[in-house]
């Protein structure tokens, strides 16, 4: 399962390097060195956020303690610990990615680059396809509205319960996974509402 996960992940990143008329002429080497260089930039990003937020949620909770506002200070440390938890959960997902590149040279790397390939080709072939499935479902919004990480996301796991035959639960589980790497809240949500009306539409996973 772990191949399979990382070969996900490959695939995600490889899927924001392509163009649809480049499905031919796919360079795996160049794409990859430039799929760890766009993540390390969102991760930079991550974390200079994170820090922005933190910085403004202390000197919010220093201010409060010198007004002696009961009410204020309560909200600051509020906004602290939110923005704690926040940074905990970014530096897990940081530690978690770091290891992506290290899991790519110690497991079989050949089959993981082979099955995150097939993947791909399967979205970009498949897009219409793909994209008018996933609209069929999705009950107030457009897919095209979504940020593309968060369409990328959905269409690898459309894949996977039709192309794969992966159960929903696994599939719920993967996506939801990657959400949580680089999407947002809305998008775990919206991500996991949108593969249980998939579960329950049998014309487009039989």
């Amino acid at each position: 399962m772990q191949l399979k996960s990382i070969s996900r992940e490959l695939a995600l990143l490889l899927l924001g390097q392509i163009k649809k008329n480049d499905i031919n002429k796919i360079n795996i080497e160049g794409l990859l060195s430039k799929a760890i260089e766009s993540l390390t930039h969102h991760w930079r990003e991550q974390l200079d956020l994170c820090a922005s937020k933190l910085e403004k949620a202390n000197q919010d909770f220093l201010d409060s303690e010198l007004q002696e506002d009961a009410g204020l200070l309560k909200r600051s440390r509020n906004r602290l610990q939110t923005c704690l938890i926040d940074s905990e959960n970014i530096l897990n997902s940081l530690s978690e990615s770091i290891e992506f590149p290290q899991l790519l040279a110690l497991v079989d790397q050949k089959e993981i680059r082979e099955l995150a390939l097939k993947r791909v080709k399967l979205v970009i072939q498949k897009q219409d396809e793909i994209d008018n499935n996933l609209d069929s479902v999705m009950e107030g919004w457009r897919l095209k509205r979504l940020p593309r990480i968060d369409k990328d996301i959905l269409r690898l796991a459309l894949v996977d319960l039709t192309d794969f035959h992966t159960p929903i639960a696994v599939t719920c589980n993967e996506a939801v996974n990657l959400a949580n790497r680089y999407s947002d809240e809305q998008g775990r949500r919206m991500i996991n509402g949108v593969l249980r009306k998939l579960q329950n539409s049998s014309s487009i996973l039989n």
